[in-house]
């Protein structure tokens, strides 16, 4: 629980809802919450999902980000962070995202487990993460900053739903007794081009630590992951900057295929510059 003041936390909150209406990436935040508040920049994330619920916008789980050893160090911290996905934040497998969708988007390809049981106990074990989960997809997240040219720390990132975009499921559920996530192999391809690769290990050493840290962060704060929740586990290798026109295909061992595709502006709308850049 953070101290900082409400109006504080509700500046923070309108600057980075109105560069999402907008579409125009705004200034960091951090410059309004007190330096290296991570509590209270998941207080502005909150208003944020109060807003969303409020306009009838549906919560369907939750995505982890900062599960990169390499992340955690450039940002300073020693922990993954966590944001909300909506219901339309969901783009199905291949359909065209269109343009100006997701400001100064990346893609990152991710395993994404969906539950069939709530997971309540603030400290969860292994085999509590495997019974809840119901099946695991191949996905890609679609990254996104609010903040211009993404300069961000760990209190912008946070404030902005964990630099939350959209994200592709793919069609094929797997059982997590049909696939070794820990050294299931990723490719990720744009316009055919291999530009990323990686491994489950990448994720915290398996994609289900992610999960279970997840899953105690969420109950120790009353709000534990539910039946019916698709999870993000985090990047299983570098992201990769995504521009009008591109289309991305990952691959990850075991679980199949899940394609992103990048819509282009207009005609006489703009130049094909990356959206929202």
């Amino acid at each position: 629980m953070t101290t900082t003041d409400r109006k504080v936390l509700v500046e923070a909150a309108d600057r980075l809802d109105w560069a999402r209406r907008n579409g125009t990436p705004c200034p960091p935040v951090r410059d309004i919450l007190p330096p290296g508040d991570v509590a209270a920049a998941y207080a502005v994330q909150q208003i944020q999902t109060e807003r969303r619920m409020t306009s009838g916008r549906r919560v369907v789980g939750r995505k982890i980000g900062l599960t990169s050893l390499a992340v955690q160090k450039q940002l300073g911290v020693d922990t993954p962070d966590f944001g909300v996905l909506f219901d339309d934040m969901a783009v199905p497998d291949g359909a065209e995202i269109p343009h100006g969708a997701v400001l100064q988007p990346r893609a990152e390809a991710e395993v994404a487990l969906v539950l069939e049981h709530d997971l309540p106990h603030e400290r969860n074990t292994v085999a509590d993460l495997i019974r809840a989960t119901a099946f695991v997809l191949p996905a890609i997240e679609v990254v996104g900053s609010r903040v211009a040219d993404w300069d961000i720390t760990i209190v912008d990132t946070v404030a902005d739903n964990a630099s939350s975009g959209l994200y592709v499921l793919g069609g094929r559920p797997t059982l997590l007794r049909d696939v070794d996530l820990r050294t299931a192999g990723m490719v990720l391809e744009r316009r055919g081009e291999q530009v990323s690769t990686g491994a489950g290990a990448a994720c915290l050493g398996h994609p289900l630590n992610a999960a279970l840290w997840l899953a105690d962060a969420l109950a120790a704060v009353g709000d534990p992951l539910r039946a019916g929740d698709t999870v993000l586990t985090g990047a299983l290798g570098p992201m990769v900057a995504a521009a009008p026109g591109d289309a991305f295909e990952a691959r990850i061992q075991g679980l199949g295929s899940v394609r992103a595709v990048f819509g282009r502006p207009a005609a006489g709308s703009g130049t094909d510059e990356e959206a929202g850049a």
